[in-house]
Order: structure tokens, then C-alpha cells, then sequence
């Protein structure tokens, strides 16, 4: 420590930023001080302080030289503090009555000892107890179980209660209560004695050093834009990974439990706790929340939105303590830099949102669905939008402020429909859009299929794993409600209605309607009719497919109630006319009971008459099915 010049402790030259430096103290023969310092009480402040600060004294050959004071005896200790501060009103009293006293020069002397001692204590114990100034002992210590006992009020016979107090919390809270009081106490004496500079920096080169490491354990480094913007995604996508766990640990362990510290072991001056957690926090809190911005300006496809999110939900599920931890003046530019991140970070998001759905309306596939099945844009988009619905409160914030304009007649009627559901209007609209726009590209993609009845069957096929994902999906569900679903269900049917009209209706029609009498001939050209009907239709049907089962059975079901009773009955009628028939197999080709079987196998995707024709030709593979007997 550097040496003061004699009678420093009441120059100009004391720090300045601390309000406490007796050197603007003066006492009049009328003030207190003098009602309870006599010069009897300051001859004996100076005696006990000079026995006591010699022997600490850390420049004399002896063995306190090299032991530290507050390890030897915490009760020597109390002692050397209280024998400091009694030294301090000493001169106080000395400058009040006799400036040019001889006993000034020595307790001046005696002092200089002292804040040297002090010192030396105060470095000794933050660099050897940083195990018990580790942020989650210092977090984990309230305001009552760290209070100085070196506070004058402290009271001996509060000890009963201290040791009740103290039962109740582990032994390294008890070892860093200690610490944090050690360090308020020195702290304290040595501020109030105009020696806070000396103090404050020891102070802050520790502890930002533990600071500094504690953030590069955790993976944070010094973030540079350049850098960022030549580093790879997967290596980035980790760095992100890494940053939402560093963050969280870094702001309510790290920064909180600093926080505390220093406003602790600095309590008895404001000024002084706001300046030293700047030096400590300000730049290395900075640099932390650098990175979401510096992410978020990079350019990135829509597929990463879900990092962007995470730093999103980061940030401001942190906001609370940042705020709280950041409240100084002085470390401000902490939460400015954290709102940037979160600004930027919500446009870039916004505009992820927007490429994903430009990637929809602009994909160009055009190889078509094997049997009608789920198109793989289908599957790709359900599966980003189902994962985004996950993310609605971060997405929530950034909809409001970047509604959709109402100015098409589809979205019109989504809104109306979705105003009566009880839940966040604008991010239930944009998911109910996107999947709209999915529904629109699938209607394209539908046209390209020659067929009339697969486009009903591919878009009922893709409808219907669309609203699965969405009934599947809580939060998906919870956005669009039950009358989206019930509204989407109603599509479904109908365009599974479209389908058998477009795909059976030919077979419906090859029966006569009833009531009708027909005679032989008129009934074996029905017969002819209905089996060159199914037979086609089975034929052209069969390699189509229906990945869902309970879609599948259902129509299934629906195909067989309206044929099968009707052939049965026309088959039960009439067959009997023809018993006189030659080759009867070659004209009634199916019992009713094989019909069933034949439409059980549909829509799996493999016809079991693959090797088969229309053709007469064909007639004895459907007789090995359905061989009707005489």
C-alpha cells in the first residue's frame, strides 16, 4: 500500500467517491463527541490501538508478519477492528482540540499500520476463500446471516440466538457467512477511515478475475461478429445450445450471487458497491448477451427458428433478474444490449416465419404420391408447425406485433372463426394460416394426378394427417380449438365421399334398381356388367393406399354397405334363374361373401391381382377366389 503523507487521513487526497472519509469531519466544543470522548478515553483509544496495531504490524520481523490476523484468532480480530475505530474518533477528537498535537503524528502512524494490516487481510481473504465466495454460498446467504459480528452493536448476549440461527444452515453457509463478514468488517473500517481506494481495487481485480473465469468454465468467450459469421451451423447450433445453459447459470448464480457480495461487504456506501459491481460485471455481462444478437443477424433459413427461439426464451425468461441484478445507473448498458438482443432476435425470427411460408407456396415437387398416399411436404410442414406451436409464448409477442392482413377471403373466414375461441387471437390465425397455405399447395399438387378419384383420395389421405397432428398435438389444439377440427372433419368426409363417387359409383349403377323383375338374359347382362365393373374397379382401386387404419376401415365399410348388400340380394334372386347355365363360373364370377374379402385388401398399396387384365383372359384368377358352386 502506497505510504500517506503525515496527517493524510484528514487531507484533500482521501477518495473522494466515498461520502464516509472523516476529512470532512469537524467537531465543535459543543458536539457530541466531546460528551462522550474526554481526554482521558483518547489517550486510552490510542494506547490499546497502538498495542494492538504494533504487534499486526506487517513490516516488523515477527511471526504476524506472515500469519494472517483473522485466521490466528477471529477474537483478535474483533479486538484490532474495534481498536481501529476507536483510534479514528481518537483523532477525531485530537483535530477538535490540538492539531499540532504529538499524539496525532502517532496515531496517524498507528493508522497507516493499520489500513497496511487491513489490507493484507482483506487481499488474504478474498484470494484464499474463493471456494467460499462461490456464488451459490454467497446466494444462499440472507441479510441477517451475514451481518458483521463486528458491528458496534453487536451484543454477547445475542449469542444463544446467533447459534439457534446458525443450526439451521449447512457448514459452508456458515464458512461463507464468516468470510462475507470478515470482508464487510475490513471493508468498512478501512472506507470510514478514508482508505476505501486501497479497498476497493484489491477488491475488484479479485473478484472480476473469478468473474472472467467463472463465464469461461461455462463456455462464454468474447464474441466478435466476424467470427460468428464464419463459424458453420452445427458448430454454431452447439454454441447456442451452450448459451442458454451458461446464460441461465451465469445471470442467477454468477452475476446474482456477485451482486450480493458486493453489496454486501460494501453495504455502508452506495457509491462505492454500484462502482465496484461495474468494474466486476459491466463487461463481461456485455459480452454475454452480445452473442443472441450477433446470431441473430446471421442469415439463416427457416429450419434454425427453433434456435433463434431458445435464445428468445432465454433471454426473457432471465429478464426478472436482469433487471433486478442490473438496476445500477452505471451497468444500464447490460439491459440495453439484452433488449437489443431480444429486438433483433424477433425480426429475425419474424422473418424466419415468413421464409417457411414462402418455402410452402413456392415448393416445386413434382414427382406425385405412390397410391394417393401422405406427400412429403405434408409430413415436413405439419411436423415444423407442430414443433413451433411449442414455442407459442415466444412466438406470441412476435404475432401481435406483425399481425397478417386480412385481405383474403379465406383468411377472412379462419378469423371469424377463430375470434370465438378463447385463446391468443393473432398466434391462432397465423397457425391456422399456415396450415391453410399447406392445404392450398396440396389442392395444386392434386391436379397433377390424371385420376379424378386418387386427387380426392391423395388430398383426403393428406387432410386427414394433417388434422391427426393437429388433435395429437396439445398446444396445436389448444391454438385452433374443436371447431377448427370439427369444420376440417367435415372436409375430410367430404372429400372421401368425393372419392367413392368418383371411384365406385360405376359399380354402384351396374345393379338394377329395385323393384324390378328381370328375366334370364336380362339378368346375365347384369351379372356381366357388375363383374366387368368390379373387376375394373378393384383393379384400378387396389393399388391405392390409405396409410391411416382407422381411416382405411372406415372406408372400407363405407364401400361394402352400399355394394355388398345389394349384390347379395341381386345375387340371391337371380343365380337361381341360371342353374341351367353352361359354365356358370365363367358367368357368376363372385359370391357375395368373396366380394367382402376383395375390399377388405384394398387401399394397402398391393393389388392382389397385379398380374391380371380386364381382359377375358383374367377370368380364371377370379374364379380361384370366388368359384361359385351350382
Amino acid at each position: 500500500m502506497e505510504k500517506k503523507s503525515k496527517f493524510s487521513f484528514f487531507s484533500s487526497s482521501s477518495s473522494k467517491s466515498l461520502p464516509s472519509s472523516p476529512h470532512s469531519f469537524t467537531s465543535s466544543p459543543a458536539s457530541p463527541l466531546h460528551q462522550v470522548f474526554t481526554q482521558s478515553t483518547m489517550d486510552e483509544a490510542i494506547a490499546r490501538a497502538e498495542a494492538i496495531i504494533k504487534k499486526w504490524d506487517p513490516n516488523t520481523p515477527s511471526i504476524t508478519k506472515i500469519v494472517s490476523l483473522f485466521n490466528h484468532s477471529r477474537k483478535e480480530a474483533k479486538e484490532f477492528i474495534k481498536c481501529v475505530r476507536d483510534l479514528r474518533k481518537a483523532m477525531h477528537f485530537l483535530v477538535s482540540q490540538d492539531s499540532q498535537s504529538p499524539k496525532l503524528a502517532l496515531a496517524q502512524t498507528l493508522m497507516q499500520i493499520a489500513m497496511t494490516r487491513l489490507e493484507k487481510e482483506f487481499f488474504q481473504i478474498l484470494s484464499s476463500n474463493r471456494d467460499k465466495l462461490d456464488p451459490e454460498s454467497v446466494s444462499g446467504q440472507s441479510s441477517t446471516s451475514t451481518n458483521s459480528e463486528f458491528e458496534d452493536d453487536y451484543d454477547e448476549d445475542d449469542d444463544d440466538e446467533m447459534k439457534k440461527a446458525n443450526e439451521s444452515i449447512t457448514k459452508v453457509e456458515k464458512a461463507s457467512a464468516v468470510v462475507m463478514s470478515d470482508l464487510k468488517a475490513i471493508a468498512e473500517c478501512m472506507i470510514s477511515c478514508g482508505y476505501g481506494k486501497e479497498c476497493v481495487k484489491i477488491y475488484k481485480r479479485i473478484r472480476k478475475s473469478i468473474v472472467d473465469e467463472g463465464l469461461s468454465l461455462l463456455g462464454i468467450e468474447a464474441y466478435k461478429s466476424s467470427r460468428l459469421h464464419r463459424t458453420d451451423w452445427v458448430t454454431l447450433d452447439h454454441m447456442i445450445k451452450n448459451w442458454t445453459k451458461a446464460a441461465k447459470i451465469g445471470v442467477t448464480t454468477l452475476f446474482r450471487g456477485e451482486k450480493l457480495l458486493c453489496d454486501h461487504v460494501f453495504s455502508a456506501s452506495n457509491s462505492t458497491r454500484e462502482s465496484c459491481f461495474y468494474e466486476i460485471a459491466n463487461e463481461a455481462a456485455t459480452n454475454l448477451f452480445k452473442f443472441p444478437e450477433f446470431v441473430a443477424k446471421e442469415k439463416k433459413s427457416h429450419e434454425r427458428i427453433f434456435s433463434l427461439m431458445d435464445l428468445q426464451a432465454a433471454i426473457s425468461n432471465l429478464w426478472q433478474d436482469i433487471e433486478m441484478i442490473f438496476h445500477y445507473d452505471s451497468v444500464a448498458g447490460v439491459k440495453s444490449q439484452a433488449l437489443m438482443s431480444l429486438q433483433k432476435l424477433k425480426v429475425s425470427i419474424h422473418n424466419a416465419l415468413t421464409d417457411f411460408e414462402s418455402t410452402v407456396h413456392k415448393d416445386s415437387t413434382k414427382a406425385l404420391t405412390p397410391g394417393g398416399g401422405i406427400h412429403k411436404l405434408t409430413r415436413s410442414t405439419m411436423s415444423f408447425i407442430s414443433s413451433l406451436s411449442e414455442h407459442s409464448s415466444v412466438l406470441s409477442e412476435i404475432l401481435t406485433d406483425h399481425p397478417l392482413p386480412r385481405n383474403t377471403r379465406l383468411l377472412e373466414s379462419y378469423v371469424i372463426m377463430l375470434e370465438e375461441e378463447e385463446h391468443n387471437h393473432a398466434l391462432s390465425v397465423h397457425f391456422a394460416w399456415l396450415i391453410l397455405v399447406l392445404l392450398c399447395k396440396l389442392d395444386t399438387k392434386a391436379e397433377h394426378y390424371k385420376d379424378v378419384s386418387l386427387s380426392y383420395l391423395f388430398i383426403a389421405n393428406n387432410l386427414h394427417f394433417i388434422i391427426e397432428t393437429v388433435r395429437s398435438s396439445d398446444h396445436l389444439r389448444h391454438l385452433l380449438g374443436e371447431d377448427w377440427i370439427t369444420k376440417h372433419d367435415d372436409k375430410l368426409s367430404a372429400y372421401v365421399a368425393n372419392y367413392e363417387i368418383s371411384a365406385w359409383s360405376y359399380v354402384y349403377m351396374s345393379l338394377p334398381e329395385e323393384p324390378t323383375e328381370l328375366s334370364p338374359e336380362e339378368a346375365k347382362i347384369y351379372f356381366r356388367r357388375f363383374h366387368s365393373a368390379f373387376e375394373e374397379a378393384y383393379m384400378k382401386q387396389s393399388p391405392r393406399v390409405v396409410p391411416d387404419a382407422k381411416l382405411r376401415d372406415e372406408l372400407k365399410v363405407s364401400i361394402a354397405k352400399k355394394l355388398v348388400p345389394e349384390y347379395r340380394e341381386f345375387y340371391r334372386k337371380y343365380l337361381p334363374m341360371l342353374g341351367q347355365e353352361r359354365n356358370i363360373e365363367m358367368l357368376v364370377r363372385f359370391k357375395p361373401d368373396n366380394l367382402e374379402n376383395y375390399i377388405s385388401d384394398l387401399f394397402h398399396g398391393t393389388p392382389i391381382l397385379a398380374s391380371s387384365s380386364v381382359s377375358s383372359s383374367s377370368s380364371t384368377s377370379w374364379m380361384s377366389l370366388g368359384r361359385v358352386s351350382s
